[in-house]
């Protein structure tokens, strides 16, 4: 590249000399004197000077230009001899003029340049503070420093985060995808940047402490708190004042975000930790309160029939074992969400996949739902077409029964409940509709949450934890759906659920 632009600078500064000397021939010609032909030597000196990269070429340009000046325009014309005893003082203020000329204008271009490099790099320094001021991840902060650092230094890097005193694996990010990054992500280099890590300093290339290694070291930090170290690859040109100095704000606006973002992630741990104790309280409240009633009731009715089952008619006796079932069945329901909850809460809930046909689900669940169902109209509407679902069927059974415990609980005896599947595309659509008073707008936004219940308002009194519908959507994004409510149509509700299909090949 560097051979390119001197070839290219000589064929400028030969041009310009050539044109130069056109046009004095052509004033020569008008009659006009020689200090307008020296002129407009000098004027092409100074051009050559702005097209030109280096100060030699204007140098070069200012000497050559008086010998063609002598050569063509002083007598004796064509040769390098001059007679007039004034032509070597105009051949020296000549040489002088041009040169000076030329090296104000490469001073001037200098300072442009420096000045549109400043404010180059001071924009670098201004997108990256408002880049990583809405950075919330360690990978996307890391990401947007390297990717600002090397429009600044056009250089390779290597960054190490701190993960448990000690530096995670390298990302490496190149000017150019065929960098040959493996030389610089070796034990040799990881030690120093371990080094710079433990004794908060520079360290590598262009300093005294291992400067035989490939890139120099500079920990991300922010007071005494190292977050990361990052390696700028040297090669043989160091990095100047103002490119370390602008590294250096670029590096602490990078800690600072890595700081929020440890700060932000330690918020949220402390805020999940609160919630996980407080949810641990509700439920202990929720249940000491609402198993005392069903047990309560189990064990008085069990009482009766022990002391008193010779007295009771058949009709009495028939009604207290009904009861006794209807409380041990609501206590099982709620063990069961209880465990379910209790294993997403501590992440154990592993989904047992497997290729199930989503009506033999539906129809098994329908036959675990409460014995009060015989009080409804409950129908089952198949699609025509088989529907194929991986899914762990005994969670999702689990959900059909809740929402259908929901549905009988809180609708009016005789009401109607209706459970349709459907195949969209790549998704199964099980949607269950009532015809019963329906769910209030200002309710909706809450069935779904933890704990809530609704069954003040309802004609059945008996409390609910509120866990049934929380822990349903809780399954349903688990296997990769979305469950959710919308109005009936005249009245009543309707909860809707997808499940990913299952394809199956069949080879004849």
């Amino acid at each position: 590249m560097e051979k390119f632009d001197c070839v290219a600078d000589v064929i400028k500064s030969i041009g310009m000399i050539v044109i130069a000397s056109a046009i004095g021939l052509f004033f020569w010609h008008l009659g006009m004197s020689e200090a307008n032909i020296i002129m407009v030597y000098i004027l092409g000196v100074l051009i050559t000077s702005i097209v030109t990269t280096r100060q030699v070429y204007s140098l070069i340009a200012a000497g050559v230009s008086v010998i063609v000046f002598n050569f063509l325009f002083t007598e004796p014309r064509y040769t390098l001899l001059a007679y007039d005893k004034d032509y070597p003082v105009t051949f020296i203020t000549m040489f002088v003029a041009a040169f000076l000329t030329g090296s104000l204008a490469i001073q001037l271009k200098r300072q442009a340049a420096e000045s549109e490099q400043s404010e180059y790099r001071t924009k670098i320094l201004f997108d990256t503070n408002q880049l990583l001021g809405g950075m919330k991840e360690k990978e996307q902060i890391i990401s947007v420093t390297a990717t600002q650092l090397m429009k600044l230094l056009s250089r390779d890097m290597v960054i190490y985060l701190v993960q448990k005193e000690t530096l995670s694996e390298p990302a490496f990010f190149g000017i150019n995808k065929d960098a040959a990054k493996e030389k610089y992500l070796t034990e040799k280099e990881k030690s120093v940047a371990l080094w710079v890590l433990k004794n908060n300093r520079y360290a590598g290339a262009a300093t005294d402490t291992f400067p035989d290694a490939k890139c120099l070291y500079l920990p991300i930090r922010t007071s005494n708190v190292v977050y990361g170290v990052i390696g700028i690859v040297i090669q043989d040109k160091a990095l100047d004042s103002f490119e370390n100095s602008i590294l250096l704000s670029i590096l602490g606006e990078c800690a600072l975000a890595l700081e929020n973002e440890k700060n932000a992630r330690e918020k949220a741990e402390a805020a999940l930790m609160a919630q996980k104790e407080q949810l641990r309280v509700n439920l202990l409240r929720s249940i000491s309160h609402d198993l005392r009633t069903p047990l309560t009731s189990i064990s008085g009715n069990a009482s009766n029939l022990l002391s008193n089952g010779e007295k009771f008619d058949q009709e009495t006796k028939q009604q207290l074992y009904l009861d006794i079932y209807d409380d041990s069945m609501w206590l099982i329901n709620l063990v069961e969400n209880l465990l379910s909850v209790t294993r997403l809460e501590e992440g154990n809930m592993n989904l047992r996949l497997q290729t199930e046909l989503l009506d033999e689900i539906i129809t098994e669940a329908l036959q675990h739902i409460s014995r009060n169902k015989t009080e409804h109209q409950i129908s089952f509407q198949s699609s025509d077409d088989f529907v194929l679902v991986k899914v762990d069927a005994r969670l999702i059974m689990q959900v059909i029964i809740n929402i259908m415990d929901n549905a009988i609980k809180y609708t009016q005896k005789g009401s109607e409940i209706v459970v349709t599947t459907q195949k969209l595309q790549n998704k199964a659509v099980v949607r269950i509709a009532d015809n019963g008073p329906g769910i209030s707008d200002d309710m909706k936004p809450l069935v779904f949450d933890m704990f809530y219940s609704g069954a003040k308002s309802m004609a059945d009194s008996r409390r609910s934890l509120g866990l049934g519908l929380s822990l349903c959507k809780s399954i349903i994004a688990a296997h990769g759906g979305e469950l959710k409510l919308t109005d009936n149509t005249p009245q009543g509700a309707v909860f809707t659920f997808t499940l990913p299909v299952e394809e199956i090949d069949l080879h004849e």
